[in-house]
């Protein structure tokens, strides 16, 4: 884990703003002039991670949220087998561990490991939630936006409720396939997991789900190509 330095964070940011998306949305509408002010009165650390390594371990006391600036990290649940399942994918711009802060948990139920080698901006959530003695006009305006993003995350858990609720692998692939053929408006869309990690969000054994998608692309159902699927008419 390193630190990364503050100058740092602003050439990222600017690079993901060029980008366009919606990958600044916490901090849409906050001037680049006020977002160096904004660091400092949220208490912010930047701080990079290797693939694999834990951001928030189970069980830990959170006092920070994280936001990922770049790569992905994933919201997982294991068992005392150390088997995991995998709740969440978090992309750039989105907020995780939030949960944790603002409940009344004692430590948090999930891990947060990074999916890829990413930098993860943290905040100090008691400083976002209440406005600074200097009433700093940011504020009020990233509250907003935090909310917004956190609305985003609870469809996004509500859509894995709904695969987790079906009886069979199938049933599991067709409502997965169909939740991202209509994010992208379209039929053909790149998963945004790898085999192994989609495995472990639809609660399956990879060589089940290889097994199950062979079948589904022989009886005409659905076409794929790696991360690449088709659905069928």
């Amino acid at each position: 884990m390193l630190q990364l330095q503050r100058t740092a964070f602003f050439d990222m940011l600017k690079r993901m703003n060029r980008k366009g998306g919606r990958n600044l949305e916490l901090f849409g509408e906050i001037g680049e002039q006020e977002r160096d002010s904004m660091l400092r009165c949220l208490g912010a650390v930047t701080q990079k991670y290797r693939k694999n390594e834990y951001i928030f371990l189970e069980g830990e006391r959170l006092h920070r949220i994280g936001v990922v600036m770049s790569g992905m990290v994933q919201m997982v649940k294991e068992d005392v087998w150390g088997q995991k399942s995998i709740l969440l994918s978090i992309g750039p711009g989105e907020v995780f561990g939030e949960s944790f802060v603002c409940g009344e948990q004692t430590g948090s139920i999930v891990s947060f490991p990074a999916a890829s080698d990413c930098t993860v901006l943290l905040l100090d959530f008691y400083r976002v939630l209440h406005t600074c003695g200097a009433s700093c006009e940011f504020h009020q305006r990233l509250i907003e936006n935090m909310v917004k993003l956190l609305a985003r995350k609870n469809v996004l858990l509500m859509e894995k409720m709904e695969i987790i609720s079906k009886k069979t692998l199938r049933e599991r692939i067709l409502v997965w396939a169909s939740q991202q053929a209509q994010r992208n408006g379209s039929r053909r869309f790149i998963s945004p997991m790898g085999r192994t990690a989609l495995a472990d969000y639809l609660c399956a054994d990879r060589s089940a789900l290889s097994r199950e998608l062979a079948r589904m692309r022989a009886e005409g159902i659905i076409d794929f190509d790696k991360i690449n699927f088709e659905l069928k008419e």
